[in-house]
């Protein structure tokens, strides 16, 4: 990749985005050594910015740069995908987006496009969970959740949300005030078949009971 040390030096006086009052704890992460001094030294004392150096679990906010976008699970770790990722590389593949979305990704900025000042609106973006995707990415990220909708999640009666639509159904009457028997009635199930939906829903999302599970799902936004 192209982006060093020089690339990063910045003149300018720059306004922070919206950014919050106390600082926000980033990490940089890089394969190149190189590289990542470059970027830490565009983003060390700016205002807004607290960057991590030692356990990058503690950062709210990752910036990967990376030219193999697939290496970037290794990269981040498994440890460190609560936090939302800033990823700078080259455009990438279809299924190279996904990876990236599986390893936290919330702004994708262009290789080309990762001068200082860019850099901390991306972070103050992640920061405040404003995704962003370049139009190109967001088109085809498109495309593949239509193709995923229909190939794998209409055959498999599941939903975008991980519900199927008869656990989506269920949830929704409960938090309607209906019981089992009412519920059962209404879909044309017998109330053992709604208390297994019941209980198999509640075991796979570890909740405790039908009231914790109702407010699972508005909490989340799924019913």
């Amino acid at each position: 990749m192209s982006i060093g040390i020089a690339r990063m030096e910045d003149t300018g006086k720059h306004t922070p985005y919206g950014q919050p009052t106390s600082a926000v704890p980033v990490g940089v992460l890089a394969g190149d050594p190189l590289l990542r001094a470059g970027v830490v030294s565009a983003l060390r004392g700016r205002p807004g910015i607290r960057l991590v150096e030692g356990d990058q679990r503690e950062a709210s906010v990752l910036v990967a740069v990376t030219s193999d976008i697939r290496s970037l699970p290794y990269l981040v770790g498994e440890s460190e995908r609560q936090a939302r990722l800033v990823l700078v590389a080259d455009p990438p593949q279809p299924g190279d987006l996904w990876t990236a979305i599986e390893s936290g990704l919330v702004v994708f900025v262009p290789r080309e496009e990762a001068s200082p000042h860019r850099l901390r609106r991306a972070i103050s973006d992640a920061c405040q969970g404003h995704g962003h995707l370049p139009p190109e990415q967001l088109g085809q990220m498109l495309q593949d959740l239509a193709r995923l909708h229909c190939d794998v999640l209409v055959p498999h009666d599941l939903t975008p949300t991980g519900l199927s639509n008869r656990e989506a159904t269920v949830l929704r009457l409960l938090a309607d005030g209906r019981d089992t028997a009412e519920i059962a009635t209404e879909m044309a199930y017998s109330e053992r078949t709604v208390k297994n939906i019941l209980h198999k829903l509640t075991s796979r999302l570890g909740l405790r009971n039908r009231t914790h599970a109702v407010s699972y799902a508005l909490r989340h936004g799924l019913i």
